[in-house]
């Protein structure tokens, strides 16, 4: 009972943690590839 409940824990937080991975990564890519755009908009 108490394995059962450790894993369950570990499963639900594990996801979690890997979509809010994915978002920060694609945030980085898209900023990295229009930063150019960025700039050239500001300066």
């Amino acid at each position: 009972m108490e394995f059962k409940r450790k894993f369950g824990r570990k499963k639900e937080s594990k996801p979690t943690k890997g979509i809010l991975l994915v978002i920060l990564l694609a945030a980085a890519i898209l900023l990295w590839y229009k930063a150019e755009d960025i700039m050239n908009a500001l300066f």
